[in-house]
């Protein structure tokens, strides 16, 4: 037990120097096992796309790999950790989950790639346990985001107090957020953020604002319609 978690390369000061095929090989697998396992677990119960679960599965063996090539090499580490840095320019803002994901797929990659597989995995396995209990304890159960109201008026309808009396009936919380026009102006688009109330649904809330904006188009839709990927 006690050499499991030994590194693999603890036997020279340079990875380089001790680095052969079988090693190599080792990191690897132990990278994409643990990088499947993460992806498997932040996938669970959780919106996600395919990209970014194959992202969070590869990563922790490419950074296994970019740590066993430049450990020891100062120059090297220093020219890889600007290559990193530029990746975040060709990304979107992801949301904080995927960020923490990504930060520990690349930390279980660093361990892997320094030789220390047994702590490496079991890193992964409290992280990754956590993450699924968060998924099932928390956001399985309780879905708290918010809805997007988007409501299409004529341009000569006063919208101002129009929609307070049934969004005071059928939600807990609204807020109009943006106002504009479309149609080449003919029509205004209102959009807000409203919380439904648990015993009311969408389509009692559209039924009464149909009412009053003369049948024109209504949407409601989650807060996050659109999952951008990182």
């Amino acid at each position: 037990m006690t050499t499991f978690f030994n590194g693999i390369f603890d036997k020279s000061t340079t990875t380089s120097a001790s680095l052969g095929l079988g090693s190599f090989l080792i990191c690897i697998a132990v990278s994409l096992a643990i990088g499947f396992f993460l992806a498997l677990a932040y996938s669970y119960k959780s919106r996600h796309t395919g990209s970014f679960i194959l992202t969070v599965a590869l990563i922790p063996s490419i950074v296994c790999v970019v740590i066993m090539m430049v450990n020891g090499n100062i120059g090297a580490g220093i020219a890889v950790a600007g290559a990193f840095s530029l990746v975040r320019f060709r990304s979107v803002p992801g949301t904080a989950k995927e960020i923490a994901t990504i930060f520990l797929a690349m930390g279980t990659g660093l361990i892997t790639g320094m030789g220390y597989l047994g702590y490496a995995v079991i890193f992964a396995l409290i992280l990754g346990c956590l993450m699924v209990a968060f998924n099932i304890l928390i956001i399985g159960k309780t879905d708290n985001s918010p809805y997007v109201l988007r409501i299409m008026v004529p341009e000569d309808l006063n919208y101002t107090d129009l929609f307070e009396e049934p969004l005071d009936k059928y939600t807990a919380s609204h807020s109009l957020t943006a106002v504009k026009t479309a149609n080449m102006g003919s029509l205004y688009r209102l959009t807000y953020e409203i919380q439904l109330k648990k015993d009311h649904s969408e389509k009692e809330l559209i039924d009464s604002l149909r009412e009053r904006n003369g049948n024109l188009e209504i949407g409601i839709s989650r807060g996050e319609t659109q999952m951008a990927e990182l």
